[in-house]
């Protein structure tokens, strides 16, 4: 809890304002349906007394989880979690019952154009939801649930996600005898979750170099000649021949892999090389 800080409050407090008006500006009003708890408090506010708000419904159906994951999380991300939620929750209220904004019927930016709907309301909640990721919480409960319960049966976390969207949206489909809003909601699900990779893992990803070689020394001074940067040599052995190889490890950006992969092979033709995508660079100054 002493790792608690306060500009992770100041961005999950912008985290919780962004969901909030993507999901009551653009889908809400014409009932397209976000995923996760966020998805099922939307459907049950359409289906339940008017008292019963979605501002309430996240309140309700998210706190529980979160507590009940706070042994997995951590009391850091809970307590971050619970906080982005009540401040979703406050968000979509005064949007929704004290702002002088109509969002009763139509979209006030959009209107009732199902597809800008799901796209805008897809990549705005994404933004709030990368952005509460990124500064330690997280802004739905059933992600708590998938680390928790994916293992246990056998699938991935993120195929315990997919598996409750999806059947959120049948169940949507079910319930208001109408297939398009649910469809169009799985727009809005894929929309979300690019940005959401976007926000946690960057827009433009690092890329990473395996060059196995018998001519490290070589290479390492060549690439550190035009690039300006250092890498990492790690000692293997050929699973066939048994012969010893040197594995080269180098982080480059993605307009640099032509001109690398050039480099390499002008030295050792026979150098094999595999590229990953890196999410973040972390360097430690001294």
């Amino acid at each position: 809890m002493k790792n608690l800080k306060f500009t992770n409050f100041l961005a999950l407090t912008a985290a919780g304002i962004i969901n909030a008006f993507g999901i009551t500006v653009f889908l809400a009003p014409v009932k397209l349906y976000d995923s996760g708890i966020s998805g099922t408090s939307m459907l049950l506010s359409q289906i339940t007394p008017d008292y019963i708000s979605l501002s309430m419904l996240l309140i309700i159906l998210n706190v529980p989880l979160f507590a009940f994951g706070l042994k997995k999380q951590g009391k850091a991300f809970t307590v971050y979690s619970i906080y982005t939620v009540a401040v979703y929750s406050v968000a979509a209220w005064l949007i929704t019952d004290v702002l002088p904004i109509d969002v009763d019927m139509a979209s006030p930016l959009a209107g009732q154009d199902l597809l800008l709907c799901a796209l805008f309301g897809g990549i705005i909640s994404g933004v709030g939801s990368g952005v509460a990721i990124r500064f330690g919480g997280a802004m739905d409960g059933i992600e708590v649930m998938a680390v928790i319960f994916a293992k246990k049966i056998g699938i991935t976390v993120g195929t315990f996600v997919m598996i409750y969207n999806v059947l959120l949206y049948i169940l949507c489909g079910i319930l208001l005898n109408n297939w398009i809003l649910p469809l169009y909601s799985i727009v809005t699900y894929f929309a979300g979750l690019k940005t959401i990779d976007f926000i946690v893992e960057g827009f433009d990803r690092a890329k990473s170099a395996m060059i196995i070689t018998s001519k490290a020394d070589e290479i390492c001074a060549r690439l550190s000649e035009e690039f300006g940067t250092g890498m990492t040599i790690m000692q293997g052995e050929g699973g066939y021949l048994r012969q010893p190889k040197t594995v080269v490890y180098f982080v480059m950006n993605r307009f640099q892999i032509g001109k690398m992969r050039n480099i390499v092979h002008e030295i050792d033709k026979t150098a094999y090389i595999t590229i990953t995508d890196v999410a973040d660079v972390f360097k430690q100054n001294k």
